[in-house]
């Protein structure tokens, strides 16, 4: 434990989920967290058990739709902590990601766009300056049904891969300042995982599970923000139990 120890990480959908699990890991390896989430009863509860067990964090209520939220959201980081060295763009707008190509709406397809690569892209600028030289590290996370390609799931698919294209340019950008930028695609047991495959079994990967957010994929976060990860930047890691074998890239 503490490979994150002096570093302050943003994390957006932090109440729930990902964001909560990744939160509770970065706290245990030493990060001060800064919690955004649109929801204040779940953000608080993060907030709260980060704090009894030992840790240092501040909620920030912040819905990613509202993209004039990024900068207070960034300055409020900045106010607690002096900084913001680590960034993970988790949330998204879950409401939206349904629709077949024929019959997606243009507005379906913008919320789904802000709420995704919009919204990290201005959070990644709001958060660069403090990060410019100091070895900062983005996480974006994206979605293999981008890469592969799942039948009414389009709003979704091309907002996520829009991300990964996000990343992989803005890794060639600041490489040279020092800031790094990764993709996580991660299958895990969340309660949006649980809404979208329904009462189905859903997919069974090589590894015959569902990944857990705390033990499978919160580690692998901790470690692409760590020190450890500082001649890795423009790649997509898939915590997926090997389920994107014949489409990863």
């Amino acid at each position: 434990m503490g490979r994150l120890a002096g570093r302050v990480a943003l994390i957006t959908g932090a109440g729930r989920g990902l964001g909560r699990a990744m939160a509770l890991h970065f706290a245990q390896e030493g990060a001060r967290v800064v919690l955004a989430s649109r929801s204040p009863g779940p953000l608080e509860n993060t907030r709260r058990e980060i704090i009894d067990g030992g840790g240092t964090a501040v909620s920030v209520q912040c819905d990613v739709l509202d993209l004039d939220a990024v900068e207070p959201t960034v300055d409020r980081a900045v106010e607690a902590f002096g900084t913001v060295d680590i960034l993970v763009n988790n949330a998204w707008d879950q409401d939206t990601a349904l629709g077949s190509v024929l019959e997606t709406s243009l507005a379906t397809l913008r919320r789904q766009f802000d709420s995704g690569p919009i919204s990290y892209l201005r959070f990644m600028q709001a958060c660069f300056p403090y990060m410019d030289g100091r070895d900062g590290r983005v996480i974006n996370l994206a979605s293999c049904i981008g890469i592969a390609g799942f039948a009414d799931r389009l709003p979704y698919a091309m907002a996520k891969e829009a991300i990964r294209a996000l990343t992989r340019t803005a890794a060639k950008e600041w490489g040279a300042r020092r800031v790094t930028v990764n993709n996580l695609l991660p299958v895990a047991d969340t309660d949006a995982y649980r809404e979208d495959v329904g009462d189905g079994p859903g997919p069974v990967p090589p590894i015959p599970r569902i990944g857990d957010p705390r033990k499978d994929i919160a580690p692998l976060a901790a470690f692409l923000a760590s020190p450890e990860a500082a001649y890795i930047t423009g790649y997509s890691f898939f915590a997926d139990g090997g389920l994107s074998i014949d489409t990863a890239r």
